[in-house]
C-alpha cells in the first residue's frame, strides 16, 4: 500500500471540534461564577432585581463550575484517544497534540479550583 498524502483536514476536524468544546466548557464555568458570586435572584413580588446571600445560587453555580470542568477534562482525554487513533499521514507533520491536552487539562484543574473558591466564599 502507498503512503497516502498527508491531509491535514482530519487533524485539523478533531481540533475544531476540542476547541468547540473548550469554549463551551469555559461559557459553563463562566456562567457559573456569575450565578455563585452575584447571587442575583428576582423577587417574587416584583421583576426588580436583588441581591442578597442565597445557598441555592452558590449550590447552582458551584455545580456549574465544576460541570464545566469535567466536561472539559473528559473532551480532552476523548481527543488524546482520537489523535492516538490517527494513522501516520492523517497527523500533521509537527504533532503538538500534547500541549493541546495539557492546556485543556489545566483550565478544567483551575475550573475545580474555582468551584473550591464558590465555596469557601459561601462558608464565610
Amino acid at each position: 500500500m502507498s503512503s497516502l498524502p498527508n491531509d491535514p483536514r482530519v487533524f485539523q476536524s478533531a481540533e475544531r471540534t476540542l476547541l468547540a468544546w473548550i469554549r463551551t466548557s469555559l461559557a459553563v464555568i463562566g456562567m457559573g461564577f456569575v450565578v455563585a458570586r452575584f447571587e442575583l435572584t428576582f423577587s417574587p413580588g416584583s421583576m426588580a432585581l436583588k441581591q442578597h446571600p442565597h445557598i441555592a445560587a452558590t449550590i447552582i453555580g458551584m455545580g456549574l463550575v465544576l460541570m464545566g470542568s469535567l466536561t472539559m477534562a473528559i473532551s480532552a482525554w476523548n481527543h488524546a484517544r482520537y489523535s492516538r487513533s490517527l494513522q501516520p499521514h492523517e497527523r500533521p507533520v509537527v504533532d503538538q497534540t500534547g500541549w493541546t491536552i495539557l492546556f485543556t487539562l489545566a483550565l478544567a484543574f483551575f475550573g475545580v479550583l474555582m468551584a473550591g473558591y464558590i465555596v469557601l466564599r459561601a462558608i464565610d
